[in-house]
C-alpha cells in the first residue's frame, strides 16, 4: 500500500533519512570516538537498503526495515527518555506513525480500540494549502509564517478529553519540484496572499504531484490541557450566540473537567442581587444552581451559613466542601449550604465568586458525586480561569442592562426606529455643546410634509360590558352580606341588623333599575364603613364564622372586593390588546421592509395605531406617492386579518366582546414634532390640529340623519373628506374583494357634522370571516357567529 492513497496533495510524500545520515556522515568524522563509533554503526545499518537514503513510498517498507529505522531514529528517540517524552516520527498531513517514543504508545492505548488519532484543527482544504505554503518557503525562499498550533484531542483513562499541542522539527526534510511544477513568479506570489481561501487557484499554482517530499518530521507533543481549557472557557465565554446553543453547558461541564482532570462533576451558577441580598437562578438551557436547588430566589443569609457568607460577599473568596456528609454531621445540619448540597446528592463542592473590583455579580458552584474529589487544592486552578469568567459576566450584565433600556424604550416611549437618527443626532450635538461649553439644550424634533395614516380595532360597548361585570359582582357581594346578617339577626334580634338589610335591598334595586355612575363608589363605601366593622364583630360568633370566612374568600386580596365578573372582563380587554398588538407588530415589520416610515401604537379598549410616511422622516431622497398608496392598502387589509384573528379567538376570552375597525384618511401631509412632556408626536399648527380632533371623536359619530354609529360590528369603516380618497379606497375595496377579505355590501355614508369640522363621509364594508386558519370557506359576521355557536 501506498502512503499517497487517498490523499490529495502538491506533494508526493516519501519516507526518507538521507538527511539525517548524512549528518551521521559528519559525525561519523569526529574526534570523539564514542560518536564516531555510533554514527558508524547508523550508517552501517543503512548501507544496504539504499532506499532508506532515496524515500519510499511503500507501506510494506516500513514494516521490513523497522530494524534499521529504529536503529537509524535512536538518538532522536532516546531509550532513557522515552517514558517522559512524547514524540512521533511520521510524513507532514499524514496520520502515519512510523516511531514513537513509549509515552506516546501508552497514551494511544489507553484511549481505546476505536479511538482514530486525527489533527483537530486541519481542514482538508487547508492542509493543500498549508503544503504549499511549505513549497514556497522550500523552494522559493518567500518566508510566509504560516505557523499554526495543531492539537490531538485524546481522552485518557477517565474518558476525560486531553489536549496535546504538536510542534514538529522538519530538518530533515527535502522539498524537490518535478516536471509537471509550474515555475512560481513574484505576480503568482502576489496574487497568492490575497487568495488563502481559494483553494482551486492553489491547486492551478502548484498541480496534484508536482513536488516530491523526501524525509519524515520529528513530533515533540505537549500535554496542554489545562492552557486549551482555559482558552476553551474564554472563547465559549465571549461568544453570545454560544451561551444561547442548547449543547453549551454540556460543553462548558467537559471543559471544566478537562481543567479539574476529574470527570464526575457538574457546574452551577446563581446571581448574586445585592439590592435585595438574595441569590437568583440563572435561566438558559441546562443551567442549574446547586446553591439554590429546586427554589428559584433565596435570601443569601438563609443559603450560607455566617463563615461562608462573609467568605464568599464580604472577603470574595472562594472556599470549598471536601466532604458533604461529614460536615453535615458536624454542623448537625444547620448549616444550609451544606444541608442543600446532601439534599441534592452532592458529596464534595467548590463555590467561587463572580466578582470584580466593584461588586459580587454572582457564584460559580463545581460539584461532585465523589466524597474529597473537589477541595482547596484544585481549587485553586480556578485562579486562571475566574478572569474570563468575571469578564463574560460583566458583559451580560451590561448586555441585559442594554437589553431591558431598549425595552423600556419600545415599551414606554415613541422613539421609533424610523426616526431614531433624528435623535441620536440631537443627541450627538447636545454632547458636543456640553463639551465645548456652551448651554446644551435638547432641540425640537419634527418633520414636515408627512402624510398620516390612523386605524383602530376597537371593543364594542365596553363601557356597557364593564358596568354589567361591576353589577354582577356587587350583587354577589351584596347577597354574601345580606345571607350573613339574616343568620345573625336569627340569632341576635337588633333593629341595626334589618335596617342593613333593608339598605343592601336598596342597593340591590338601583343595581337592577338604574345604574349610575357613582353607584359603584355608594355600595363601596357602604362595604368598607358599615360592614367591615361589623364583619370583624361577628367573625367571633361560631356559628357565622364559616359564612364569613367564605365572604372573604371571596374577596380579592390585591384590590379587596369581590372581583370575579370585572376580572373576567379586564383579563379579556387584556388579552384583546396584547393579541391584537402583538399581531399588528408583527405585521409592521413586514411594512417597514416595504419603505420606512413612523409607526406607534396604543391600547386602550382596543387597539389604535398612527403611522406617518414621507421624505424627511426616510433621510432618503427616495419618497413617491406609490408608497403612501401602498401603505394604504396594507392597512386596509391588516385591519381585516386582525379582524379575523380577533373572531378566530373570542372563544377563548372569559367575556364575549365585539370589535369594530376603521380608518381615518387624511389627504393633505402635514408637520409633526415629539413633544418631550408627553414623550410623543403630535401634529404642528392649527389647520393640522383638525386632524387630531376628527381622530378622537370620529368613532363615536353618527350616519347623518340617525342615531346609528358609524363603526358597527363586523365592517370595516374608512372615513375620509375627498372625492379622491373615496375613489382611491373603493379601488381597494374592489381589491381585497377580489381576493375574500372583504363582502360585495359596500355603503357610502355621510357622517354628522362634528364640532369644527364638516364633510366628512365614509366607506362601510363587512369583511368576510374564517372560522380559523386553515378554514377555505367565507363568512359574513352573522354566519360566523351562528357557526361558531352551532
Amino acid at each position: 500500500m501506498d502512503i499517497n492513497d487517498s490523499i490529495e496533495s502538491p506533494m508526493m510524500l516519501k519516507v526518507g533519512f538521507n538527511k539525517l545520515l548524512k549528518h551521521y556522515e559528519k559525525l561519523a568524522k569526529s574526534n570523539d570516538d564514542f560518536l564516531s563509533a555510533k554514527a558508524k554503526r547508523v550508517l552501517k545499518s543503512a548501507e544496504s537498503y539504499p532506499e532508506l537514503r532515496d524515500g519510499f513510498s511503500d507501506m510494506q517498507i516500513l514494516k521490513d526495515r523497522e530494524h534499521e529505522i529504529s536503529v537509524i531514529l535512536q538518538d532522536s528517540f532516546a531509550p532513557v527518555l522515552t517514558t517522559n517524552e512524547i514524540k512521533t516520527a511520521s510524513v507532514p498531513f499524514h496520520n502515519l506513525i512510523f516511531n514513537s517514543s513509549e509515552r506516546f504508545k501508552n497514551i494511544i492505548n489507553i484511549a481505546g480500540e476505536d479511538f482514530e488519532l486525527n489533527i483537530k484543527n486541519m481542514p482538508d482544504d487547508d492542509r493543500y494549502i498549508i503544503a504549499c505554503t511549505i513549497i514556497l518557503n522550500f523552494c522559493y525562499g518567500y518566508n510566509l509564517n504560516f505557523k499554526r498550533p495543531f492539537y490531538y484531542e485524546i481522552p485518557d483513562a477517565n474518558g476525560i478529553l486531553r489536549y496535546y499541542k504538536i510542534l514538529y522539527n522538519a530538518d530533515f526534510c527535502e522539498i524537490i519540484p518535478t516536471e509537471k511544477a509550474k515555475k512560481i513568479t513574484k505576480e503568482d506570489y502576489d496574487e497568492l496572499l490575497d487568495n488563502f481561501e481559494n483553494v482551486a487557484l492553489w491547486k492551478e499554482k502548484f498541480p496534484p504531484n508536482s513536488y516530491i517530499f523526501k524525509g519524515f518530521v520529528i513530533s515533540n507533543i505537549f500535554d496542554v490541557t489545562e492552557d486549551q481549557s482555559i482558552s476553551n472557557i474564554k472563547s465559549s465565554l465571549i461568544g453570545d450566540e454560544k451561551r444561547k446553543e442548547e449543547g453549551f453547558m454540556d460543553s462548558f461541564h467537559d471543559i471544566f473537567r478537562s481543567l479539574l482532570g476529574i470527570n464526575d462533576i457538574k457546574v452551577g451558577f446563581s446571581i448574586y442581587n445585592e439590592e435585595e441580598d438574595v441569590f437568583e437562578r440563572v435561566y438558559g438551557v441546562g443551567m442549574h444552581s446547586y446553591l439554590l436547588g429546586e427554589t428559584e430566589v433565596r435570601q443569601c443569609s438563609d443559603s450560607l451559613c455566617h463563615w461562608s457568607y462573609n467568605r464568599l460577599l464580604k472577603e470574595k473568596k472562594y472556599f470549598s466542601v471536601s466532604d458533604v456528609d461529614r460536615d453535615f454531621d458536624i454542623s448537625k445540619g444547620k448549616s444550609p449550604h451544606i444541608a442543600n448540597l446532601k439534599k441534592q446528592g452532592i458529596k464534595s463542592a467548590i463555590f467561587a465568586p463572580i466578582a470584580n473590583d466593584d461588586e459580587l455579580m454572582g457564584i460559580i458552584e463545581i460539584v461532585s458525586s465523589t466524597p474529597q474529589m473537589l477541595n482547596s487544592i484544585n481549587a485553586n486552578k480556578l485562579i486562571d480561569v475566574m478572569p474570563f469568567i468575571v469578564s463574560a459576566v460583566e458583559r451580560s450584565k451590561n448586555d441585559e442592562e442594554n437589553l431591558i433600556e431598549a425595552i423600556i424604550q419600545k415599551e414606554c416611549t415613541s422613539i421609533h426606529p424610523s426616526v431614531h437618527w433624528r435623535f441620536a443626532k440631537e443627541a450627538k450635538n447636545f454632547i458636543k455643546d456640553e463639551m465645548e461649553g456652551k448651554e446644551a439644550s435638547f432641540k425640537k424634533i419634527g418633520f414636515d410634509n408627512v402624510y398620516p395614516l390612523y386605524g383602530q380595532i376597537d371593543i364594542k360597548g365596553s363601557s356597557q360590558a364593564r358596568n354589567k361585570a361591576t353589577k354582577g359582582d356587587l350583587t354577589l357581594q351584596l347577597t354574601a352580606v345580606k345571607n350573613i346578617l339574616e343568620k345573625a339577626s336569627v340569632l341576635e334580634t337588633l333593629p341595626i341588623y334589618e335596617q342593613f338589610i333593608y339598605q343592601i335591598d336598596t342597593y340591590q334595586r338601583g343595581l337592577d333599575e338604574n345604574f349610575q355612575v357613582d353607584s359603584e363608589q355608594q355600595i363601596s363605601s357602604f362595604f368598607e364603613q358599615d360592614m367591615e366593622p361589623l364583619l370583624k364583630h361577628l367573625s367571633s360568633v361560631d356559628s357565622l364564622k364559616y359564612e364569613i370566612q367564605e365572604y372573604y374568600d371571596s374577596i380579592d386580596g390585591k384590590v379587596n372586593i369581590l372581583y370575579k365578573y370585572r376580572k373576567d372582563y379586564d383579563d379579556t380587554i387584556s388579552k384583546i390588546n396584547v393579541e391584537m398588538a402583538s399581531l399588528l407588530d408583527k405585521k409592521q415589520v413586514e411594512a417597514q421592509q416595504m419603505y420606512p416610515h413612523y409607526f406607534e401604537r396604543f391600547k386602550t379598549d382596543g387597539v389604535e395605531h398612527n403611522m406617518y410616511i414621507g421624505e424627511s422622516i426616510t433621510k432618503e431622497d427616495s419618497f413617491n406617492l406609490i408608497y403612501l398608496y401602498n401603505l394604504r392598502l396594507w392597512q386596509l387589509q391588516v385591519m381585516c386579518e386582525m379582524e379575523n384573528s380577533y373572531y378566530q379567538m373570542r372563544s377563548d376570552f372569559p367575556v364575549s366582546l365585539d370589535v369594530a375597525s376603521m380608518i381615518l384618511v387624511f389627504s393633505q401631509p402635514l408637520s409633526i414634532s415629539f413633544r418631550m412632556d408627553e414623550k410623543q408626536f403630535d401634529v404642528d399648527g392649527t389647520y393640522n390640529a383638525r386632524y387630531e380632533i376628527v381622530k378622537k371623536r370620529v368613532d363615536k359619530a353618527y350616519i347623518k340623519g340617525t342615531t346609528e354609529r358609524i363603526t358597527q360590528k363586523g365592517k370595516i369603516t374608512i372615513v375620509y373628506s375627498q372625492k379622491q380618497d373615496e375613489q382611491e379606497y373603493l379601488r381597494y375595496v374592489k381589491f381585497l374583494q377580489s381576493k375574500n377579505y372583504l363582502d360585495n355590501d359596500i355603503e357610502i355614508l355621510e357622517l354628522q357634522d362634528l364640532q369644527a369640522v364638516t364633510g366628512l363621509k365614509a366607506i362601510r364594508v363587512s369583511v368576510l370571516y374564517h372560522k380559523n386558519e386553515d378554514d377555505k370557506a367565507f363568512y359574513t359576521y352573522d354566519d360566523l357567529i351562528k357557526e361558531i355557536r352551532s
